[in-house]
């Protein structure tokens, strides 16, 4: 699915100009014939008035994968069911994992978008109920590699359990947490926070860097833009 990032308040001309070489350099990219695969979309305020909103970004999310003092956080709209939500995760984010996160650099943050299917949504809060036991990253991987296809069945209600007892959870605690409906209002929010940033579709990131200047990358796009994206955001 394609998205459409919103029209928010740019950074300076020349970290425009150092977004664009990186992203020449990593070349590849996909969808780069009809609209950039990256852009500068704007800067989290410290005192939160104009460019993005710091809450809608990091907030009503799980906890991040990464350490918390990384300087780049890369934040993740996405569906469980999208099929392009499962290209990133099967193709590139392993790559980021592997050369960035464990490297200290970047923490992830995944923010709900449930637009594909009602599936997407019990998906989507299931993964919250994982995160009250320290497991939502397991249960997120969990999720991803039992994907078969949008609006399939596979994220059924009784899937979803299956996929709770695989992961070491507490089977009872979690169904409790399902039924409770404990954490609906969080993914209904998060929602509303994509929607706020204009998004239109699954994946959707935004690369922020230690300068709180946000580029945006639409879709599953090769391990090459966001390295070019991350070293932007680090001025390199």
């Amino acid at each position: 699915m394609r998205i459409h990032l919103p029209s928010l308040a740019v950074g300076s001309a020349a970290t425009a100009a150092v977004l664009a070489a990186a992203l020449a350099a990593a070349g590849g990219l996909q969808g780069a014939a009809e609209e950039p695969a990256l852009r500068l979309v704007g800067q989290i305020p410290p005192g939160g008035a104009g460019g993005i909103p710091a809450e809608a970004l990091l907030g009503n999310a799980p906890p991040p994968l990464g350490r918390e003092d990384a300087p780049v956080t890369i934040v993740e709209f996405g569906d469980y069911q999208c099929f392009y939500c499962s290209k990133f995760f099967n193709e590139t984010e392993p790559l980021i994992v592997r050369e960035h996160v464990e490297a200290g650099t970047v923490r992830l943050v995944f923010k709900d978008y449930t637009i594909v299917g009602p599936d997407s949504a019990e998906a989507a809060h299931a993964a919250r109920c994982a995160a009250d036991q320290g497991l939502f990253w397991e249960y997120h991987d969990a999720l991803y590699g039992s994907w078969a296809g949008e609006n399939t069945g596979w994220a059924s209600a009784g899937a979803l359990a299956g996929i709770a007892e695989g992961t070491g959870l507490d089977a009872g605690a979690w169904a409790a947490c399902m039924e409770g409906g404990d954490h609906r209002a969080a993914v209904e929010a998060s929602n509303a926070d994509a929607r706020l940033l204009g998004l239109t579709g699954t994946p959707s990131f935004f690369v922020v860097g230690p300068d709180g200047r946000a580029a945006g990358i639409h879709g599953a796009q090769p391990y090459g833009v966001f390295d070019a994206a991350i070293r932007a955001a680090l001025g390199g």
